[in-house]
């Protein structure tokens, strides 16, 4: 607690002390020659943040750009994709922001998310800030220059932080923008393979057992090798889905970069609404998404991604999927639940998601014939 209130405090002296001395000479530069993204987002959010440095980088092919990422996500950005510096930074390490305060003076910064970081954006020399409008409390937004709404139509996150930067969308993902990711040997599955992430960080977004289960049982038949998935400390629901270790797991062996490794090479993925699924679009793999609290046009493909071998499964229109509030800014189109398991004991919006459902999409983004004798 200490560490976060003297962070705290050295960034809100750097930024007025910043401030007042730009009083009244803040101006947009056209031709910006050093960019900051800045935030602290989950890993799903940072990944969606790539429809944004790739209109950076189109708009401004010279400029250096520099994007603060948590600092467990920065082995993922090691390749440098479209020539971004990723700056590990923690909120609650003086360390990390030390070394941040040592790349001053950026010309333009843009702050997805949580405005709280225009601060920090300010405090760093920053001369011209923009960031979404409506944030809460009012403070978050006093050093933001430039606010940005929310679309008034649907979109994905991704194509919506595009929209901080003026101009043309930016041109359809490529996966070879991002390079290739250094990472430790492990051992791979033999191919033809497929991923199966049972894991995820909230407990509502979890399918059921049975189901995933039965998807392996039928993924065997058409000639794929299943192997689980999930995140450190979820094995206990890769056992709980395959008590016998039927199947190979690397739940919880994996670092991020042998992650993308493993997903890269695999012929399908299946996972809830999380990163991971962000992850399969990154690396090009063919991706079903089961989407029960979550938002499947918030968090799908959109435009950016549109050309990317993916499927979102959802029941639309479910009842308590009836919340509106995206960063705490309410927005009128946006459907989703946050609600925790103390609210939602039963995540039915996930168990109405059938096999037949999975099995569909998985033969139509592979270009399968339907099993013989099914519904």
């Amino acid at each position: 607690m200490a560490t976060r209130a003297f962070s705290k405090f050295l960034v809100g002296f750097l930024a007025l002390a910043h401030g007042v001395r730009s009083l009244g000479r803040r101006a947009r530069n056209s031709d910006p020659r050093r960019i900051l993204v800045v935030h602290h987002l989950l890993l799903g959010d940072t990944l969606m943040l790539t429809p944004l440095l790739a209109k950076l980088r189109e708009r401004f092919p010279r400029a250096e750009i520099t994007m603060t990422t948590p600092v467990a996500f920065v082995p993922l950005y090691r390749s440098r994709p479209y020539g971004v510096d990723a700056v590990p930074y923690d909120p609650r390490s003086p360390q990390t922001l030390m070394k941040l305060l040592r790349k001053p003076g950026f010309d333009l910064a843009f702050v997805p998310g949580d405005n709280r970081y225009s601060w920090l954006a300010l405090a760093l020399g920053a001369r011209w800030i923009v960031a979404f409008s409506g944030d809460r409390p009012a403070y978050k937004n006093w050093p933001v220059d430039e606010p940005v709404p929310y679309p008034g139509s649907a979109e994905t996150w991704g194509d919506m932080v595009a929209r901080l930067a003026e101009g043309e969308a930016p041109s359809n993902f490529r996966p070879e923008t991002w390079g290739n990711l250094e990472h430790q040997p492990f051992d791979l599955p033999p191919s033809p393979y497929c991923v199966l992430h049972v894991g995820a960080r909230l407990p509502y977004k979890l399918w059921g057992k049975e189901s995933w289960a039965g998807l392996a049982a039928y993924l065997t038949r058409r000639g794929l090798t299943v192997v689980w998935s999930a995140g450190p400390g979820e094995d206990k629901q890769v056992s709980a889905v395959d008590p016998g270790g039927r199947y190979a797991s690397y739940a919880g062996t994996l670092d991020l970069a042998q992650l993308w490794h493993l997903l890269k090479r695999a012929k399908l993925l299946v996972c809830p609404d999380t990163s991971i699924a962000h992850m399969g679009r990154l690396v090009n793999t063919p991706t079903v998404a089961l989407f029960g609290p979550g938002s499947a046009v918030l968090c799908g493909a959109g435009e950016f991604w549109k050309q990317s071998p993916y499927r979102a499964i959802a029941v639309d229109n479910f009842p308590c999927r009836d919340q509106r509030s995206l960063f705490k800014r309410e927005i009128q189109w946006l459907k989703l639940c946050s609600r925790g398991p103390k609210e939602c004991g039963n995540n039915l919006c996930m168990q109405v998601i059938n096999l037949d459902m999975v099995e569909s999409a998985i033969e139509s983004l592979l270009g399968l014939e339907p099993e013989l004798g099914a519904a």
